[in-house]
């Protein structure tokens, strides 16, 4: 006969810290169940621990695990024994590339500071001169700073909302929580057309690095070729901590490559002191693209869910946030400033170009890691949320297997052709950068997060002071989102009808740096 011993222990009360989490708390049971087997003997006794979590709870009592440790509601299960296991990062890694198929035993927040740097500090910082040349120092500046330090809170509420919802592995869940089926598709759809849109920037921004180091020596199809291939190539390991060690080298080169070129403008000074406070008066539909360019530079929020996922204790994500937040922001803030003084209304886009022809070339050598490996990890994302969907419920994502290996081949394959097609569509640099942040990393990254915010609050959100602050705050954040994507859809429809995209599957030279 099973014998089943319940213990019930009450949580805290939920309104001592409802103003000051961005999530909802509330009261919560738990419940140790054991459950001997009908043989009645100790040996073939089997007991399990659980702790059921209410709706909407997010602090530790409201977790689902097992006595092992394994969330009961994870994607990935428990993989004791598994080939391939997928929770292995730390909050170091995720941090840096989120930014293998052995496991390593060391930090979990480690890795995901990896994959998070180098998620973020890639193609967006190569046009944020530009953008506050465009704009101005003084507004170019306060809305790097700004926009880089609500995107830091939003990111925080995702990874809060996966610790109330543990079984979340990617933006698509998140929708599945807050709206069933349809919001599950909907989000799913948002968040795999921004890594596809941003991985095809990575092969457009491929072709314009080979373009300038060998002077258009080639058709510029035949680049976006090989960057297809060498993408897919790299893309092809299944798990993030094999693509965060990549991601180290992406994060340095990118770094090398922008600051050869600060050296580079401060020595020959094109047009060093030559900057305008407040930029120069020009249509709307014409300012408004610059903004999407930093919008764009904080759009990494996709990712985000997939790499806390794979962390070995995700709590400890918002320490990998912060660090990489902290270094982008300030790293964004400072090339842009410094590039603009010296290069003046000579500034690229990219702003690699904005040194001269012998520098130029070898800047692009350099970033040449970030431009290849930072859209492997954006490709790594979709083809793990397409894979998980097929296989789900299985353990085929755990195996070694012709189906499991060649699924995965064939997803990833798919992903980086949808994205190889869009390159060849808007072959420009900025316009293909403006379009992504207006259509999808103004709800990705900024609307979407506030909302969930709302979500886990509902019922709570003038509950004290401190919440109604917080739920003004997200509310604004809402709208924001909304204004970004209404203007800036605007403005890159108007780039759009008025030719200025270029010529599609064409071998003409793409290096159209923007002065």
């Amino acid at each position: 006969m099973a014998i089943f011993t319940t213990i019930r222990k009450r949580g805290s009360d939920s309104s001592s810290n409802a103003g000051d989490s961005p999530i909802m708390r509330s009261e919560t049971s738990q419940e140790k169940i054991v459950d001997a087997s009908q043989s009645g003997t100790k040996d073939e006794a089997s007991t399990a621990t659980i702790i059921r979590r209410p709706t909407h709870i997010s602090d530790e009592e409201g977790q689902v695990v097992d006595i092992h440790g394994h969330d009961a509601n994870d994607a990935f299960g428990s993989e004791e024994g598994a080939a391939i296991q997928y929770k292995t990062m730390h909050w170091w890694h995720t941090a840096a590339r989120t930014y293998s198929s052995y496991r390593i035993d060391s930090s979990s927040s480690t890795t995901s500071r990896h994959l998070l740097i180098a998620e973020n500090i890639s193609l967006g910082v190569l046009a944020l001169p530009s953008a506050v040349a465009a704009l101005g120092l003084v507004p170019g500046l306060l809305l790097i700073f700004f926009l880089g330090v609500i995107a830091g809170y939003t990111g925080y509420i995702l990874g809060q909302f996966k610790q109330a919802f543990p079984q979340v592995t990617c933006y698509a869940d998140m929708g599945g929580v807050v709206a069933g089926k349809t919001g599950q598709i909907i989000f799913a759809t948002g968040s795999c057309l921004i890594l596809i849109f941003i991985m095809a920037a990575h092969i457009l921004s491929f072709s314009i690095a080979m373009n300038v180091i060998t002077d258009h020596s080639q058709c510029t199809l035949l680049y976006m070729v090989v960057g297809l291939l060498l993408s897919f190539i790299l893309g092809l390991p299944r798990t993030m901590k094999g693509v965060s060690f990549l991601s180290v080298s992406s994060c340095v080169s990118v770094v090398i490559a922008v600051t050869v070129v600060i050296i580079a403008v401060a020595i020959t000074k094109p047009d060093v002191g030559n900057i305008m406070a407040v930029g120069k008066s020009r249509p709307v539909v014409e300012g408004l693209n610059p903004v999407m360019y930093i919008i764009l530079a904080f759009t990494g929020h996709a990712g985000f869910p997939s790499f806390i996922a794979e962390m070995k204790n995700p709590r400890d994500f918002p320490k990998a946030l912060l660090f990489m937040q902290i270094m982008a922001v300030s790293f964004y803030m400072l090339i842009a400033a410094v590039i603009y003084y010296y290069a003046g209304p000579y500034v690229a886009s990219p702003a690699l170009g904005s040194a001269g022809p012998i520098v130029r070339k070898v800047a692009y050598g350099l970033a040449m890691p970030t431009i290849v490996i930072a859209g492997v990890a954006n490709g790594s994302v979709v083809t793990k949320y397409v894979y998980i969907r097929v296989w789900r419920g299985t353990n085929v994502i755990h195996e070694t297997s012709f189906k499991s290996i060649g699924s995965w081949i064939g997803i990833c394959a798919a992903t980086w052709t949808t994205s190889w097609l869009i390159a060849e569509a808007i072959p420009n640099f900025n316009i293909l950068l403006g379009l992504i942040g207006s259509l999808l990393g103004s709800w990705i990254s900024y609307g979407i997060p506030a909302a969930l915010w709302l979500y886990m609050n509902k019922g709570r959100m003038f509950s004290t002071r401190s919440k109604i602050c917080l739920t003004i705050l997200n509310v604004g954040i809402v709208i924001l989102g909304a204004l970004i994507c209404i203007l800036g859809m605007w403005s890159s429809g108007w780039e759009l009808a008025h030719g200025r995209a270029g010529r599609v599957f064409s071998c003409d030279n793409n290096w159209n740096p923007s002065h």
